[in-house]
């Protein structure tokens, strides 16, 4: 039966209504509150853990001129490692496995041009029109060696991309040039003149390989008499690794990195024939590339990072902090690094390269490489949704940035590694020159896009999400060479 309605049931209904409507407005308003206070403690949170003088404090002293560029090699960049290990311990990271005081060692040998000769047709030619990138100490050639490739590079072809295919190839090649290319050979020239490195213990069977090169207008080879020799020479250097131990989920992890190495200093006689422009951070003394922003800015923020999910105490996954050396001269220690642990077992890679100054997308804002090789900055970009902040997509896809950084490694193994920076590399007019220093950096900027990082990557920390694997069959391979 329905009801019957009389005026009495229509006030009755009508006050229950409103009362209704009252106490819903009042627990709506205090849920809303509450939102606000939870967003407000984790502002709050997020200021105390990752403070702006303790940014300051580390970025300084990474780019100080006591450091003198953390050149590879240096015994400044040994510094650089001390530093980054005693701010681990004050953290309260643990050293990874097989790492003393937080220090990963590796060998890296460097392999330089020591003499080349090169007869073709019985014609000597000039040391100035020949270059050479080698990974053995000694070769000889003639028209008759077996495995030998011989390229011609005509006026119309593309030599970058000859030399690049070729790198890819490895093994042995001489390259006649055409001296219509001769303003882009003399970079390689230069470029090859500095020498190679090469992890100690790598596989010289698929990887290495010799390139001559040579400027004539020689075409076709009747007689050749070619031989060349490199000094070897070995070093060891380390990365810094920091541990976080995971709660419920201690076999997966998140790694957060950035290189700490950068390009050391030169004498002013090499910075006048470097840089053409005299109007950059001159001095009487040596000139140094400090590197603030490529990468102590990035040190910095996964030193922060460390701090800041080590007091919220909420990683179920294993938080791994690392900094790389040899990023400058080939990204080795990323590669021994990704060498020494299972590459499945890292769930997404945040790599911090560069973020020191504002983006094109305005201050704190922060962008990503690759974000269409996983669903990694999908992820991210859904918990940053309720601050209404993003994480962008590359800006500059033309210059290949995800292969200009240590994630390139990782994402060779199939990890959704992904290089995070707020750089405007197109009109950084600081990038690898001497004045990429303390003054150049938006300190404030800085710290606001390592928050939007804590933030976005806290649902990896957590065990809430899982990126999707990158594939590896997608990814271009590093050069076999240089």
């Amino acid at each position: 039966m329905s009801p019957s309605f009389n005026n009495n049931n229509i006030k009755r209904l009508s006050l229950a209504i409103a009362l209704s409507i009252s106490l819903t407005g009042c627990v709506n308003e205090e849920k809303s509150d509450k939102q606000t206070q939870a967003l407000q403690a984790t502002e709050t949170s997020l200021d105390n853990t990752i403070n702006l003088t303790q940014i300051t404090k580390d970025v300084t002293y990474l780019a100080s001129d006591e450091l003198n560029g953390r050149g590879n090699f240096s015994k400044d960049i040994e510094k650089a490692a001390q530093y980054i290990a005693q701010r681990y311990q004050q953290v309260g990271l643990v050293p990874a496995n097989n790492t003393d005081n937080f220090q990963q060692y590796y060998q890296i040998k460097s392999i330089t041009p020591a003499s080349l000769t090169v007869v073709i047709n019985n014609n000597t030619l000039s040391a100035d029109v020949l270059t050479m990138a080698s990974t053995v100490s000694d070769f000889t050639w003639n028209e008759n060696t077996a495995n030998l490739t011989i390229h011609v590079i005509k006026k119309d072809d593309n030599l970058r991309t000859i030399l690049g295919n070729i790198n890819q190839q490895g093994g042995q090649h001489l390259v006649l040039v055409d001296p219509s290319h001769e303003k882009t050979f003399k970079r390689y020239q230069a470029y090859f003149a500095r020498g190679l490195n090469k992890l100690i213990n790598e596989n010289e069977s698929t990887s290495g390989g010799i390139i001559v090169g040579a400027v004539t207008d020689t075409t076709t080879i009747n007689s050749l008499s070619i031989s060349g020799t490199t000094n070897v020479n070995t070093t060891k250097i380390s990365n810094v690794i920091g541990v976080l131990p995971g709660k419920s989920l201690p076999d997966e992890i998140v790694l957060y990195s950035a290189h700490y190495d950068h390009l050391g200093g030169i004498s002013p006689d090499e910075h006048k024939s470097n840089h053409s422009d005299e109007s950059s951070h001159q001095s009487m003394g040596q000139q140094i590339y400090n590197g603030a922003d490529d990468d102590a800015s990035g040190v910095s923020a996964i030193i922060n990072l460390a701090n800041h999910f080590k007091q919220v105490n909420n990683n179920e996954r294993t938080l791994m902090f690392a900094a790389f050396s040899a990023e400058e001269i080939g990204g080795f220690g990323s590669k021994y690094f990704s060498a020494q642990l299972n590459p499945s077992d890292i769930t997404a890679m945040i790599n911090i390269e560069m973020i020191g100054k504002p983006a094109k997308f305005g201050a704190g804002t922060v962008w990503m490489t690759g974000m269409e090789r996983s669903t990694l900055g999908e992820q991210l970009n859904i918990a940053l949704k309720e601050q209404s902040k993003e994480i962008y997509a590359d800006p500059y896809p033309e210059q290949n940035l995800f292969y200009r950084s240590d994630n390139a490694t990782l994402a060779r193994l199939g990890v959704p590694a992904h290089s995070f920076s707020s750089t405007q590399l197109d009109k950084d007019q600081h990038y690898h020159q001497v004045t990429d220093d303390i003054n150049s950096l938006d300190l404030n900027s800085m710290q606001q896009v390592i928050k939007t990082l804590a933030t976005a990557t806290t649902p990896l920390v957590t065990g809430k999400i899982t990126p999707s694997r990158i594939d590896t069959n997608l990814v271009k391979g590093k050069g076999l060479i240089f």
